[in-house]
């Protein structure tokens, strides 16, 4: 009997694991993926990244959800580019997952609010920073953040969702016998799947 993952040889498995792995790293603060790289580009055109809480899977939209601050870079970025990749690793599965596609802020909207409304008090905190995220300081402590109480006023007008609406999709897993890398395209009829060699 091979000891060999479900998903070893079966694409449909591949690419439901690959969502039963972000679904989960919503949850799941230790999983790898519950804070994957975000990648975007800068006005000069370089690549940056940086480590982001995923906030949403939902694998029938085929969309990740995200926070920030509107007032940082990476808002700023993906509002210009309005796309934005993410990068996950997990050593233990030994699986990277790769997304990319189209990225969109919502900002002063109905999901913006309804998302602001249900987060913690503690998470409310961080966007009502003074200054700004990225700001430059004389020391490392020369700035203020309110209490949980003023936060819900303060951090609101900066608070922004981010929604990355998946393109493209890829799976890795790594096995000395042999890895098994995927690929998912979004077309008009649905995914369009193929295997990459690794």
């Amino acid at each position: 009997m091979s000891d060999f993952p479900p998903f070893y040889d079966d694409l449909a498995a591949c690419h439901a694991e690959l969502w039963r792995l972000l679904e989960e790293g919503v949850s799941d603060r230790h999983s790898a993926f519950h804070t994957p790289a975000l990648a975007t580009v800068d006005p000069h055109g370089r690549p940056q990244v940086r480590a982001v809480v995923l906030r949403e899977a939902d694998r029938g939209a085929g969309t990740l959800r995200f926070h920030c601050d509107r007032r940082s870079e990476k808002a700023s970025e993906i509002a210009v580019a309005g796309t934005a990749a993410l990068h996950v690793y997990d050593s233990a599965a030994r699986i990277q997952v790769r997304v990319d596609g189209t990225a969109k802020l919502h900002t002063d909207d109905w999901f913006a609010e309804t998302v602001w409304t249900q987060s913690q008090p503690m998470s409310r905190v961080c966007y009502g920073i003074a200054p700004g995220p990225g700001t430059a300081l004389a020391n490392g402590g020369d700035y203020t953040l309110p209490d949980a109480d003023d936060a819900i006023l303060t951090g609101r007008e900066h608070f922004c969702a981010v929604v990355i609406r998946a393109e493209r999709l890829e799976f890795l897993y790594l096995d000395t016998r042999g890895h098994r890398r995927a690929l998912w395209l979004r077309s008009n009829a649905g995914w369009v799947e193929t295997w990459l060699a690794p």
